[in-house]
């Protein structure tokens, strides 16, 4: 009789058979990207509840552990250069940027949009120090403006459209600049530095609660921001994260986010963008 096979030698057949009917689970590494239209800090403090509940969901979902790791650019140009190039695998950026990475990259997909009290809009702010008395938009001929960063959606394009349908043009100000961050308009205005400046509705809010002295004088509508994947991510991966999206409840993430969940949605949300941008070249006319 031949001898019986010692434990060392059947442990690695053991181990190869195991593997092969028991394959290890591989961790899912993602990196998500964010340009700076706030402070870096507000921008962790917003984003990171969202990501750990994507994590928690796409985890049951795929049936391995999900890892997000959160990537902050310095400006816009910087976090659309980050998608075109895949550099991070999905992002949330403003209309505006997404209009001009989808141009760069065709490949790029929308996963889902947020939702503002169920629906896809929300409102930039043209707002005037507290004390101004400036009441309307007409007003602001020969005033100084300040706008948002050149590539913001209502820090500059949305904004510029509004001032040119109530005739006024970049010739007619008495100077205008971009300041970068939606932050940083309100601020500016506050201490008079700029008569009137463009932002977003949630900063002003978030500005007038703290006691910056600033007023709105008029509004315009917006799309809500899209959530975006790098072109050649993975179906399963995009699939779990377009679903982990649409049923995000985790009250944490949303009161973060300052939204009430999301919507799906599509490139062609935002053609009235692509048409705001086309034209914006009539404002220096």
């Amino acid at each position: 009789m031949g001898k019986a096979a010692t434990p060392c030698l059947l442990a690695p057949l053991f181990l190869a058979l195991a593997a092969g009917i028991f394959p290890a689970r591989a961790d899912v590494d993602l990196k998500f990207g964010v340009y700076v239209s706030d402070k870096p800090t507000e921008m962790v403090r917003k984003f990171r509840p969202v990501l750990d509940a994507l994590e928690a969901s796409m985890s049951g979902e795929l049936g391995e552990p999900v890892h997000i790791k959160m990537h902050v650019a310095g400006d816009y140009e910087a976090g659309i250069e980050d998608l075109v190039t895949g550099a991070v695998d999905f992002a949330r950026f403003g209309p505006a940027s997404y209009v001009l990475a989808k141009e760069r990259n065709p490949e790029l997909r929308i996963l889902s949009v947020e939702s503002e009290k169920g629906t896809k809009v929300f409102y930039g702010i043209i707002c005037v120090a507290e004390e101004s008395p400036i009441r309307a938009v007409e007003d602001l001929r020969g005033k100084s403006f300040a706008f948002g960063n050149s590539r913001s959606t209502i820090g500059r394009y949305l904004s510029q459209l509004f001032l040119l349908r109530h005739g006024i043009r970049a010739k007619d100000l008495a100077v205008y600049d971009y300041l970068g961050r939606h932050d940083k308009v309100g601020a500016a205005v506050a201490r008079k530095r700029f008569d009137a400046g463009a932002l977003k509705e949630g900063t002003f809010k978030k500005l007038v609660a703290k006691g910056v002295p600033i007023r709105a004088i008029a509004s315009f509508p917006n799309v809500t921001k899209p959530w975006i994947a790098r072109g050649g991510l993975a179906p399963k991966v995009f699939a779990a994260l377009r679903a982990a999206l649409l049923r995000m409840r985790d009250p944490a993430a949303l009161k973060a986010l300052k939204k009430d969940g999301f919507l799906e949605g599509g490139d062609d949300d935002y053609a009235v963008i692509r048409k705001a941008m086309a034209s914006n070249a009539r404002f220096f006319e």
